[in-house]
């Protein structure tokens, strides 16, 4: 069988069990070569053991697998391929650059050093050792080591955990120019507005289970209303949202949203209430109250 040279990953009717869990329940996904995909999901709903099998890091219960068309675990496969997993380790001895250089030289092709440190955001820290680092400047250095091999597939997992506002700018623009250079990136992240500004196509898994599959704005059109925000300077009568049809309320730190397809209804009553909302808005759904509205469970499920 020859590989496929327009599919960058393959699962067919894919599960995983560790023990008595059933981690994945025959998922089947396709992911063409340029694609930047985000997988998003609750904690525990399957992405990274996805990632994990898609990397031939684990083998799958049943079902099958496939990194451009071949197993993952060939090599072929894996030098046209990046990585940044949760967990990471490197050598502190080493300097950035010269890890950087490492890790580059065992792939056919890869980016000039200086070219990595920089989507990275770690030219500052090019001669430092590993072990001077701080948490930040290490997911910057795994980033950096990821694309250094120039690789056509990016595949990571929680990448901006740790990493401050410059250093989450700097991962958005490399994935961006990675982007723009044909590549394919798949990752996983909690934070929704980074897969609604990167992503061309959203993954949604919950309970082993593919539940949605789309572009970011097709699955934000699936949520029904309206998102209704403002602000209170009091506290909110006791009965203030009795009767109103709305959905996904939450108050905290003098904040109100909730979603409503009746939002001039719901204002109305409020401010009949005595309620005075400040700093109103109100707009589409985002991404993130699109996956909630998917992935939310009944209360005692």
């Amino acid at each position: 069988m020859s590989p496929d040279t327009t599919s960058v990953v393959e699962l067919n009717d894919l599960t995983k069990r560790y023990g008595d869990v059933q981690a994945l329940r025959g998922i089947t996904l396709r992911i063409a070569a340029g694609e930047i995909v985000a997988m998003l999901g609750p904690n525990g709903a399957g992405k990274t053991t996805s990632l994990s099998l898609m990397l031939g890091l684990r083998r799958p219960s049943s079902g099958d697998v496939r990194l451009f068309g071949l197993p993952p675990t060939d090599r072929r496969a894996r030098s046209r391929a990046g990585v940044m997993l949760q967990e990471s380790g490197a050598p502190g001895v080493l300097t950035v650059r010269e890890l950087i250089a490492l890790f580059a030289s065992y792939y056919p092709a890869p980016l000039p050093v200086e070219q990595a440190l920089a989507m990275a955001g770690l030219e500052d820290k090019a001669a430092a050792r590993v072990a001077t680092l701080s948490g930040g400047q290490r997911q910057r250095l795994y980033f950096a080591l990821a694309v250094g091999g120039n690789p056509e597939a990016l595949f990571l997992d929680e990448p901006t955990v740790g990493m401050d506002i410059e250093a989450r700018r700097a991962f958005v623009a490399g994935i961006q120019a990675l982007a723009g250079a044909g590549k394919s990136v798949i990752f996983t992240t909690h934070y929704l507005r980074e897969a609604e500004e990167l992503a061309t196509r959203i993954v949604v898994i919950d309970r082993g289970v593919v539940i949605a599959d789309a572009t970011p704005r097709a699955l934000m059109a699936r949520v029904a209303g309206k998102r209704v925000s403002f602000t209170v300077a009091e506290p909110l009568p006791a009965d203030a949202f009795a009767g109103l049809v709305i959905s996904a309320l939450d108050v905290s730190d003098g904040r109100v949203r909730f979603l409503t397809s009746e939002p001039e209804t719901a204002l109305r009553r409020l401010f009949a209430r005595g309620v005075e909302p400040r700093d109103l808005e109100v707009a589409g759904a985002d991404l993130e109250e699109a996956v909630l509205s998917l992935t939310r469970r009944p209360e005692g499920a």
